[in-house]
């Protein structure tokens, strides 16, 4: 039997060759994104979001990339080594360009760059702390001169060259064309931080002509390319075009003539635009899916693809400390979230599968989530993946396309000591929990009420779910002010390790994502609750300071990451794996648990009409045989 599927494998592979071989390719793409996922920030030392490294990725080369296996492959660099792990120096190429919007030449690249690109990042002043957690854990140094700068006074540090990091910092150039990074400790997996923002370069030309507070500032405009494109067209909420670079370093790069990324309203809006052709691909909402997978008929039915899991772990990110609209703390839910018990009654109570289906109602749990870290961020000796480990810890043998966390006896015991102990607490039960999405968006509003049913259905005694909308921006409007009891957000490694995630939500540091913007414990009161942050930052301080045994660290993250989970800091929710429409083959792109390389528009096979379920499927077996 194992024989005979080989075999209709192998035809099956073999027609998708000759397929692809006789379809036209496409020339210009036209990708989208739904309105809500606009570009924030185009300083990409200063962006921590996808919404802008997703474009940001095509504009502004680093030192490495990825290609579609997740191996690191050189970008501005062509060569790293180490000797013992704590000193790294990265050859770079002698031809990358600066361009403007205009592809015009603006400036040759050199090592320098590098330079200038990590002192802007670690000051203060000129960064308000952001990216700065990963060069401050690994780089000599660099947490010094992070402090140093913020003890200047803000004009002092806006002035600042690079004389005083290159003194203060594990950072050389030694010619033009190569960079020299001194470590903390001998730390393997340093090169999978290349493919981050945070060790990318800045033109010290584009600081001299719009200075640093420009530079944070910096629009599509203003903004120097040295990627495969530069943006030459965008308009707010409504397009933005990349153009090949014209300068662009490597040739062996197969580019599109021009890419466009669309923005949309919704899902069902980009699902009419792909039918009319005038998007490339489509991710399916549920009543599309549904409605092309019942119809044999349909034209589409046999052109229906399951994604390749997302690099995004998405979890119920909870708020400890909400405002109300005037800014007051809003104490019914604060009081509530405190509590260990209804922590748990949610992490228990909440049966996710009618939710889930709306992301994939074909195989609805297996995108349920059980870690708090992602699949494929790092592997332990014998081969096993990091998660593995910490479903071992945590008890979770299961099945993972059948599994349901859903557990109503423990929900029904900790809504009762719930109950109990909030009422005693003069807690009036329900809370209200205040949940966010965009108003127009009807799709997201219908997962709302999905999700509130979800909730509501074994919590109802302890939390009522209030969707409430919001007209623009999540952050400006909800995130920033604190209106909101939790959002459902997914985070994706920066690189090869398992701190780039726990170490988003370490109590009292300025540079941990997830607990200074969503979580806000620092701002919370509860003393019990604030203990236990505190003992999962030390575990987590702990297993940071392991840098001679990977198989250690890994188990000591673990540790960590079950504490967090047990106590439920935050409670995972579900892995990104969606059903779609398209003319680009998904095996062919980068795919990567980490970095920011994966919406890279480079090297793509492509197909005018849109590739098959058979022949998907084909190159997901080839690529799981590599």
């Amino acid at each position: 039997m194992k024989k005979m599927l080989s075999v209709v494998l192998a035809l099956v592979m073999a027609l998708s060759v000759f397929a692809m071989a006789n379809a036209e390719p496409l020339t210009n793409y036209v990708d989208y994104q739904t309105q809500a996922n606009e570009v924030e920030y185009w300083c990409i030392q200063h962006s921590q979001g996808a919404v802008d490294l997703n474009v940001l990725c095509n504009c502004i080369d680093g030192l490495l990339t990825n290609n579609a296996n997740g191996e690191l492959i050189g970008c501005v660099a062509t060569d790293w080594f180490t000797d013992d792990g704590s000193v790294w120096t990265f050859k770079l190429r002698d031809n990358v360009k600066w361009v403007d919007c205009e592809g015009e030449y603006m400036a040759d690249l050199t090592s320098a760059d590098f330079l200038y690109g990590l002192e802007f990042v670690l000051n203060y002043h000129k960064n308000e702390a952001a990216n700065t957690s990963m060069p401050i854990e690994m780089i000599k140094g660099a947490g010094d001169y992070y402090e140093y700068t913020k003890a200047l006074p803000a004009e002092e540090a806006m002035a600042l060259g690079i004389d005083k990091l290159v003194e203060m910092v594990g950072i050389a150039a030694p010619d033009d064309y190569t960079v020299v990074y001194t470590l903390i400790a001998p730390l393997g997996y340093f090169p999978t931080v290349a493919t981050y923002s945070c060790l990318s370069p800045i033109s010290p030309a584009l600081l001299e002509e719009i200075g640093a507070d420009g530079y944070r500032n910096v629009t599509f405009d203003t903004l120097w390319y040295n990627g495969p494109y530069y943006v030459s067209e965008f308009v707010d909420r409504s397009y933005k075009i990349l153009t090949p670079n014209p300068l662009y370093y490597n040739p062996d790069d197969k580019l599109f003539e021009s890419v466009t990324v669309q923005m949309v309203n919704s899902g069902a809006e980009a699902f009419l635009l792909y039918e009319a052709g005038e998007i490339d691909n489509v991710t399916l909402t549920q009543d599309n899916l549904k409605a092309i997978y019942d119809n044999p008929e349909d034209p589409f039915h046999d052109y229906l693809i399951e994604m390749r899991p997302t690099k995004y772990s998405y979890q119920f990110h909870l708020n400890y400390h909400q405002k109300d609209a005037e800014g007051n703390d809003y104490e019914p839910w604060n009081k509530a979230i405190a509590n260990e018990n209804f922590r748990l009654a949610w992490y228990y109570g909440i049966d996710l599968t009618d939710w889930l289906a709306r992301t994939n109602f074909i195989n609805p749990l297996s995108c349920e989530n059980y870690t708090y870290t992602a699949k494929g961020v790092a592997t332990m000796s014998d081969g096993r993946d990091y998660t593995d480990v910490v479903r071992e810890k945590l008890g979770l043998d299961y099945d993972y396309t059948v599994y349901n966390r859903f557990d109503a006896e423990k929900a029904a015991a900790y809504v009762a000591a719930a109950k109990e102990e909030l009422t005693a607490a003069g807690v009036e039960l329900p809370v209200k929990a205040s949940y966010w999405v965009k108003a127009g968006n009807q799709p997201a509003w219908d997962s709302a009420e999905t999700l509130k049913q979800c909730i509501e259905a074994n919590l109802g005694e302890l939390v009522e779910l209030e969707i409430n909308t919001y007209v623009s921006s999540l952050a400006q409007e909800v995130r920033n002010p604190s209106l909101y009891s939790f959002v459902i957000n997914g985070w994706g490694a920066d690189f090869g390790d398992p701190v780039n995630f726990l170490g988003q939500e370490t109590y009292g540091d300025d540079n941990a994502y997830y607990a200074q913007y969503y979580s806000k414990i620092n701002e919370a009161s509860d003393e019990k609750l604030i203990a236990t942050y505190e003992e999962f930052t030390e575990l987590v301080n702990k297993a940071k300071a392991i840098n001679d045994d990977l198989d250690a660290r890994y188990n000591a993250f673990a540790d960590a990451e079950v504490y967090m989970i047990q106590h439920a800091l935050i409670v995972p929710c579900y892995n990104n794996i969606e059903w779609q429409l398209s003319k680009i083959n998904p095996y062919s792109t980068i795919y990567c648990a980490y970095g920011m390389m994966t919406y890279r528009y480079v090297n793509y096979d492509t197909n005018a009409d849109g590739f098959t379920t058979a022949e998907i499927a084909a190159y997901k077996e080839a690529a799981s045989a590599k």
